[in-house]
């Protein structure tokens, strides 16, 4: 453990409900506020601190999990990174430099890392920092409205409509859960690559599509990447583009349920959250969201004490 602890943020997970201790907690909240190619409804560097502003309206007690949740886990909530808020400059290379250093550095320190965006391109460097430390391959799920599997979008290789692309390339395993809105280079790819994505016209008629979804992932390591959008934006307004038709709120906890309880989590990111003025809904789901990944992983690895 390195006697230097990183600072934390000027608002934390769950506020003043939890102590905010690195060296004991077993989970990092990292915020990273970083906006550069949103291409529709703008905002999602402000999701960070709106979720974490929202977190503190949320009980400890988790009614399905009949635990206070935060104090069996320790939640350490990370300063934010490549922050581009009030009109700071900063770069795709400098986002994806910053955010795999960083999460190489709680990951060898053996954090539970939940990222928190900003925008989808961020995962490309967060799944870089896993790749940095493990050597055996991992699966990366996702959760997501869109393929994001554009080589570029915009004239630019790192937009958020190209962040699975940039994951495919590294040579790791992907499934595609919730998706509904893709381009003619995507569904050739999807073809050409046969990856393996569910499609939520498909699976709202399919009972089985948890345990079908679980089945088809290839390794026992899963990164869990969340896009906000994936959700039914009746739930969560508050996304960058929203789609109709995406998954329900109970049906994505019993899936998420799920694969913690057969799968190694080793990561996850939520990402793209882009709050809306004058509505708390999109923040608030979004942190509790947050909160039973928290949960779930607390309970799967058997940090729950008595």
């Amino acid at each position: 453990m390195t006697s230097t602890f990183p600072a934390t943020a000027a608002v934390d997970f769950l506020g003043s409900e939890i102590v905010p201790d690195y060296e004991t907690a077993k989970v990092v909240i990292l915020p990273i506020p970083y906006e550069a190619t949103t291409s529709y409804r703008k905002g999602c560097e402000n999701g960070p601190d709106a979720l974490l502003k929202a977190s503190h309206q949320l009980e400890c007690y988790d009614e399905e999990l009949d635990r206070e949740v935060c104090f069996d886990a320790g939640i350490f909530t990370h300063a934010p990174i490549a922050d581009t808020r009030n009109g700071k400059k900063v770069s795709a290379e400098e986002m994806l430099r910053v955010t795999q250093q960083t999460l190489k550095t709680l990951i060898e320190e053996q954090k539970f890392v939940i990222s928190i965006g900003g925008e989808h391109s961020i995962t490309a460097g967060v799944v870089q920092g896993y790749c940095q430390v493990y050597q055996e391959p991992f699966t990366v799920v996702q959760i997501d409205a869109h393929g994001d599997l554009r080589h570029e979008y915009e004239e630019t290789i790192h937009s958020h409509a190209c962040v699975m692309r940039r994951i495919v390339n590294m040579g790791l395993p992907t499934v595609q859960l919730g998706i509904r809105a893709i381009c003619q280079e995507e569904a050739d790819l999807i073809k050409e690559k046969n990856l393996t994505v569910f499609r939520a016209r498909e699976m709202a008629f399919n009972l089985d599509w948890i345990e079908e979804a679980i089945a088809s992932i290839p390794t026992e390591k899963v990164f869990l990447t969340i896009d906000v959008d994936g959700i039914d934006p009746s739930l969560i307004p508050g996304v960058g583009t929203p789609e109709p038709g995406g998954l329900n709120w109970y049906s994505t906890l019993t899936f998420l349920k799920r694969l913690f309880q057969s799968k190694d989590v080793i990561g996850c990111d939520v990402m793209e959250l882009a709050p809306v003025v004058d509505s708390v809904v999109s923040e608030f789901t979004v942190a509790k969201l947050t909160y039973k990944l928290i949960g779930y992983q607390a309970t799967a690895k058997g940090w729950i004490k008595g």
